[in-house]
């Protein structure tokens, strides 16, 4: 055990012991009881500020207990724990759910409506004054907003379950009175992740004026296709559908087939943040749990969420239903998080020993768990992806400058699924600017992005370790059920040209904020979008073992010490994509079934690739030329039972000669009784040893253009160049200097996506603009970034 968590751990120890042995303090809180109660059992506080107040008096001498009876408690601001409120370890504060999941923190209201019959189904009742709505819940379950197109739950992978190229177009809006107010959300051009508008009215022309598009850090402009209008009026056309005239105060709804309003629960939501618990690195809070409790009716804050995150593709919002903040030692412990409109849970800046341990977080907005620490700790932090700083003159000092970021904590038998239901940038848990943060035992899914994500290199350390994470990256594009970044301080989009020799020169270089080694292992993972584990851009010093993926294999793009031994790669294998030269990333003892897909590597990038066990001698053979797999072979692994998800080998494998051994295969996900019931697993592929007994035929589609070698990029080649799968391009492998393509600037690796106006996504497109007529301009993606050469 490393030092991180054996500490985690003895925290979590003294914590129990000190709640099961000390004296106590108790309060009790229900929704029949008074504030001017003393707290006890038979005259209890009705809130649970009231309770908190009262405990003040015993904090930090003794053990307390706040319980709190069933019943929903609709908060009317923002329950806030500050440093005054710390227990010991010895000596916790504890509010606690009586039940557990029966005692509900509402940042909502409940609506009395009178209901009448409108118009085409729709029904009208009058509001309070003054009433602002951002969320609607019926009977518990959150409605959507009137919106352009309908929302349709069986299209899981389609963009907002429902999309339109016309969304907010001229002849669209013209149907709409006022659509000020409205929201326009769209798919970043790329699909990585998403932007949010707020639509302020109409410009002379008719077309629609907006603001927004600062919630992703890589700004190229919203997706042409993949739109989506909501908050209108005159949308409002299907079930589940409603509108808020603030204006009139008056709510339209067109109720959800069988659904009878007259006595439906009705519930709008106040509060952006349910909980916070807020101290500083200096004067932290300590020593506090909440445990039993669900979490309901948080506010959606998208429009908010603008701070960028160190040349990662995020931007984030700091808040959640529930905040951490400066604290030490807190627990959210056995709660629900139940369709919250942003992040569920945000630990923020200064946090050490924080446990998340038996929680089911589904729906949430945005995500799951989130560490971010502060920017300031930071060693010559950048902040947008095309950001760069000579590296000569930065700061050579390995790790943080300051503690004020979370670290030795923990995300441990928790459920998380539904992420992204607002933001299209989001993941089950995501990591950033952090150390030694471990995730464990959970399971999940249903993501429209990653489900777990670690931002940056700063300061690595973190343990992910028995997880089942699968039907990820559903609506986006071009990432994994694992993704990381490394764009560190070492790190340029010209990788090659400036970030390699300076390594070359000081190979401590990666390691200066990837200081601590990541570990992935025990873990199955299924992406059928993207990759199964993907380490992007930079990313450095990971160990990756005893992982069964399902789908998309192993991605490792450039970075420096990726070791990846004893996986299993069910219908794919290794992608490695423009490495660095000595970048000593070792793959081994893996069992793969597909070839290697190799992308802009080095000539000779497989000497730390060997002794894996192929399906098929061919796939084996054609990597040899660039040193990978000497040692390899090829042959049956002989599965025990892979049709129910039992991947361990038999005696007889020839894994086993080549260094795999077995790992246990009835580990992964959550393991909590009541989570485990309900959480899902994946959907388990159909394996099968190759039929033919010859050389699969098929070769690229190669040609010459202006003197140098191209080919049509395919397959999942688009991502080594940053761009999308459906914009294509024709890359350039061969620039000879004396060649009209060289004269002209081309470059190796250019990839041509367009000549004058005509876009190139395939070889024949660029055949056919061939030669150009007059002077013309082509359209090249160099270092993921468009260039254009002017051809005489």
């Amino acid at each position: 055990m490393r030092l991180g968590l054996r500490s985690h751990a003895r925290s979590l120890v003294f914590f129990m012991l000190g709640a099961l042995a000390a004296p106590a303090a108790t309060f009790h809180v229900a929704p029949f009881g008074k504030d001017s109660n003393p707290g006890s059992a038979s005259a209890p506080f009705a809130t649970l500020a009231a309770a908190r107040d009262a405990a003040r008096a015993f904090v930090g001498r003794e053990l307390v207990k706040i319980r709190v009876a069933d019943g929903i408690y609709y908060l009317p601001e923002t329950l806030v724990l500050g440093p005054s409120d710390s227990g010991k370890p010895d000596a916790p504060v504890v509010y606690q759910a009586v039940n557990e999941g029966r005692a509900i923190l509402s940042g909502g209201l409940r609506l009395q409506l009178r209901w009448e019959p409108w118009r085409d189904g729709i029904y009208r009742a009058a509001t309070p004054p003054g009433l602002s709505i951002d969320q609607l819940f019926l009977d518990g379950k959150r409605l959507w907003m009137a919106r352009y197109p309908n929302y349709d739950p069986a299209k899981t992978t389609a963009a907002y379950q429902g999309y339109s190229a016309d969304a907010f177009a001229p002849d669209r809006a013209a149907r709409w009175a006022d659509p000020a107010g409205g929201y326009i959300h769209a798919m970043h051009s790329a699909r990585w992740g998403g932007y949010h508008y707020r639509i302020t009215g109409k410009k002379p022309d008719g077309s629609v004026a907006y603001e927004g598009g600062w919630q992703n850090n890589r700004q190229m402009g919203m997706h042409k296709e993949f739109r989506m209008v909501e908050n209108i009026f005159e949308e409002l056309d299907a079930p589940g559908e409603w509108f808020h005239d603030a204006k009139q105060n008056r709510l339209y709804l067109c109720p959800p087939d069988g659904v009878k309003l007259a006595s439906a629960s009705v519930e709008i939501v106040r509060l952006r943040h349910l909980v916070e618990i807020k101290g500083t690195a200096e004067n932290p809070v300590r020593s506090i749990a909440l445990q039993g409790f669900v979490f309901r009716h948080a506010a959606r804050t998208f429009m908010d969420n603008r701070e960028p995150l160190l040349r990662s593709d995020w931007t984030i919002y700091r808040g959640g239903a529930v905040l951490l903040s400066g604290v030490q030692d807190v627990r959210i412990l056995d709660s629900e998080f139940d369709q919250v409109g942003g992040n569920a849970i945000f630990v923020d800046r200064h946090a050490r020993r924080v446990l998340v341990r038996g929680c089911h977080i589904h729906d949430p907005g945005a995500s799951g768990v989130v560490f971010v620490g502060d920017p300031g700790a930071v060693r010559n932090p950048l902040f947008e992806y095309n950001k760069r700083q000579d590296l000569a003159t930065i700061d050579r000092t390995p790790g943080p400058k300051t503690d004020d970021y979370p670290a030795d904590s923990a995300v441990e038998d928790c459920l998380i699924h539904g992420v992204g239901r607002v933001e299209r940038q989001a993941a089950g848990v995501q990591i950033s600017m952090s150390a030694r943060i471990a995730v464990r035992d959970t399971s999940v899914y249903d993501c429209s992005r990653a489900g777990i994500n670690i931002g940056d290199g700063t300061w690595g350390g973190h343990l992910l370790e028995r997880l089942d994470v699968f039907d990820t990256v559903l609506e986006t594009h071009d990432h994994g059920s694992f993704n990381s970044w490394g764009r560190d301080r070492y790190w340029w989009p010209n990788h090659r040209e400036v970030s390699e020799p300076a390594v070359k020169a000081d190979p401590r270089l990666p390691f200066l904020d990837a200081v601590e080694t990541t570990v992935i292992r025990d873990s199955r993972w299924r992406c059928d979008h993207g990759w199964d584990i993907d380490l992007d851009d930079g990313s450095s010093n990971y160990d990756i073992y005893n992982n069964l993926m399902l789908a998309g294999g192993l991605k490792l793009r450039e970075g420096y010490r990726r070791h990846a031994w004893n996986n299993i790669m069910v219908n794919n294998g290794l992608h490695p994509h423009v490495w660095f030269d000595g970048s000593d990333d070792r793959v081994f003892s893996n069992i793969v079934m597909k070839p290697h897909a190799p992308i802009r590597q080095p000539e000779r990038w497989g000497s730390g690739v060997d002794r894996n066990l192929f399906l098929a001698p061919w796939d084996l053979e054609r990597h040899r030329a660039s040193g990978a797999d000497a040692s390899s072979a090829a042959g049956d692994p002989r599965f025990i039972d892979p049709a129910a998800g039992d991947y361990r080998v038999q005696a007889d494998s020839p894994a086993l000669a080549l260094g795999f051994t077995n790992f246990p295969m009835d580990q992964f996900g959550v393991k909590k009784p009541a989570l485990r019931a309900v959480a899902r697993t994946p959907k388990l592929p159909a394996f099968a040893m190759p039929a033919t007994a010859s050389r699969p035929k098929g070769e690229e589609t190669r040609a010459v253009w202006l003197g140098a070698k191209v080919r049509t990029i395919s397959g999942e080649e688009f991502s080594a160049f940053g761009v999308s799968k459906e914009s294509g391009g024709v890359q350039l492998i061969d620039v000879p200097p004396e060649s009209p393509a060289a004269k002209a600037g081309f470059r190796v690796n250019d990839l041509v996506q367009g000549v004058g106006e005509r876009p190139v996504v395939k070889l024949a497109d660029l055949i056919a603009s061939s030669p150009p007529p007059a002077k013309i301009a082509v359209t090249v993606i160099r270092d993921q970034k468009p260039v254009r050469i002017t051809l005489p």
